[in-house]
């Protein structure tokens, strides 16, 4: 058989149908006669149930809190295959009892394997739920990118400045982040940019019963690929199963939260509209609230005193100052009735992008976010190399 022959010999073998893929190994006499490996294929594919071991090895910490310890974490697989992904350990210290620890884990993972099935962007993406001598353990993407707390300190704000062209530093100012009054601060089209990103995300979780319960910075991050993705499921439950410990953090919960009522999509709103308001004024919003007392008092106030918080270019746009309070109105029934509608109403973020580009005053918002994020990624990676050396 000629070279030409025998290149065709391949597809010709494969019949008329031409769809199923085929391989050419450089001769059609080269067909398996590994007869034992075939076997063992074919064991698999019929076979109904498998199990493997999985190796994790943990590389540093991601983070800490009252549930546990996050940990970027490389997975193995088969020849040199490796994965970054990110291992949460649950902690059981705040439990009284072994019962009541797996309890709860036991609701964690149905919470998880829901929320695994929502395969969108915006949210991330759980992928294993896992026990190890009776400690639970969630694996889950590794989201490359930095959170808002940590873009929201001025050390961090600092380092840009030094590191980037005038020219640079002042488009970033422009159209991004600038200085604030104790923080950083988003401008008004950017910060709206990572909102919305975060409304699709509760607007997915919301579909299917879901509440993310702890929607605060920290648990914001703004990807490489320059959009936001709304992490840390630890205290989401599925709203027909409310959990009976609660968890959430203070400052970012809503008022009903922290007078005993129940955690609801409008909930998870009035969170996102503390958040929304720290990156547009670029300062706490409740820095001496002492006490739980001192705290829901700032909050029912907060409402009618936003000309006292926000910039004169933010407070001065009727249409952004009316999308923020129909985020935190102290009144949950007052609030936008759903992360849809927050986005998509006549008065929703939505409208305020439109309101930017029909004054030609709008960006791409997600192109320049992604710049940002990979300038930020480059100058931690070259730190890290500073140190290491």
């Amino acid at each position: 058989m000629t070279s030409d022959e025998e290149k065709k010999s391949i597809f010709l073998s494969a019949g008329d149908d031409l769809s199923p893929t085929v391989s050419h190994y450089g001769s059609a006499a080269s067909a398996s006669q590994n007869f034992e490996l075939v076997k063992c294929y074919d064991e698999i594919v019929e076979g109904k149930r498998h199990s493997w071991t999985t190796h994790l090895r943990l590389l540093r910490k991601l983070g800490e809190g009252g549930q546990g310890v996050v940990y970027l974490t490389e997975r193995r697989g088969a020849d040199k295959f490796t994965l970054p992904v990110a291992l949460k350990v649950f902690s059981p210290e705040r439990y009284p009892t072994i019962k009541e620890y797996e309890e709860d884990m036991a609701r964690m993972a149905a919470v998880a394997s829901k929320v695994a099935r929502i395969q969108h962007e915006k949210v991330l993406q759980v992928e294993n739920f896992l026990d190890q001598d009776q400690i639970r353990m969630m694996v889950m993407e590794w989201v490359e990118g930095f959170d808002l707390r940590r873009l929201l300190t001025p050390k961090m704000f600092g380092i840009v400045k030094q590191r980037v062209s005038e020219r640079r530093w002042n488009h970033i100012n422009d159209v991004l982040v600038t200085s604030g009054p104790v923080q950083p601060r988003f401008k008004a089209g950017a910060a709206v940019a990572v909102v919305r990103d975060c409304l699709e995300a509760l607007a997915a979780m919301h579909r299917i019963g879901i509440v993310h319960g702890d929607v605060k910075p920290s648990n914001i991050m703004l990807k490489r690929s320059g959009h936001a993705k709304l992490i840390d499921i630890g205290a989401a439950f599925e709203m027909t199963k409310p959990p009976v410990r609660r968890t959430c953090t203070p400052v970012y919960a809503a008022i009903e939260v922290l007078e005993g009522e129940q955690n609801t999509p409008q909930s998870d709103l009035a969170s996102l509209g503390y958040v929304t308001l720290e990156l547009l004024a670029g300062r706490p919003l409740f820095p001496d609230a002492r006490g739980l007392g001192s705290l829901l008092k700032a909050k029912h106030s907060l409402i009618n005193e936003l000309h006292l918080i926000l910039p004169e270019e933010v407070y001065c746009n009727d249409l952004l100052v009316s999308f923020c309070r129909g985020l935190i109105n102290p009144e949950r029934k007052k609030r936008f009735h759903s992360a849809e509608a927050a986005d998509f109403l006549e008065e929703g973020a939505a409208a305020f992008h439109r309101q930017l580009i029909k004054s030609d005053l709008a960006s791409q918002y997600e192109n320049d976010i992604r710049i940002w994020v990979e300038e930020l990624i480059e100058m931690a990676a070259k730190d890290s190399e500073m140190d290491s050396d």
